[in-house]
């Protein structure tokens, strides 16, 4: 059970419905985790950017990589909210999540991911000399940037105890 209760919107302030009813046009669905987010519409929309900054590493990076990246980073932290949210990704785009054969760039992303989750101060050297053969500079802020909100993600829901949704029950690993 969650340490913080989710948010009851009809209690809930006018700022706080305000931020869930954004959400919801947004993205049309509503997680435990930004119910209890919710308390604190500026802690939520911090954390809501990582679609932000999912959307600046598109044009470069496709959802796979980018799954099989936050996969790796929620694997570390030992997130089962997160693992369980993108192996659905994975599983609902036909792919096996204890099957599947990284490309060279996303045995990278994984790799760095990994690196990121376990020590941010030991990010292999070649590691960055692989991501920035392949990357420019704008786009490994933004990865950066990406991966440290997925770490902060996993940490929320970790410390927090957020519950899992019942729509991921059917994705669990452990």
């Amino acid at each position: 059970m969650a340490m913080i209760p989710p948010i009851d919107y009809a209690s809930a302030s006018q700022d706080i419905r305000a931020e869930h009813d954004r959400e919801l046009g947004l993205r049309g669905r509503m997680t435990n985790m930004k119910r209890i987010l919710l308390h604190s519409p500026a802690a939520h929309r911090i954390y809501a950017e990582w679609f932000t900054l999912r959307d600046l590493l598109k044009p470069s990076l496709d959802d796979r990589a980018v799954w099989l990246l936050s996969l790796a980073i929620s694997q570390v932290c030992r997130a089962e909210i997160p693992v369980t949210f993108f192996r659905r990704a994975l599983i609902d785009s036909g792919l096996d999540p204890e099957a599947i054969e990284p490309r060279a760039d996303e045995a990278l992303l994984i790799e760095f991911g990994k690196a990121v989750a376990a020590d941010a101060n030991a990010v292999p050297d070649d590691v960055w000399a692989a991501l920035k053969a392949r990357y420019d500079d704008t786009l490994l802020v933004n990865l950066v940037a990406f991966a440290g909100i997925m770490v902060a993600t996993c940490v929320f829901t970790n410390a927090v105890r957020v519950d899992l949704d019942p729509e991921l029950e059917v994705y669990r690993k452990w």
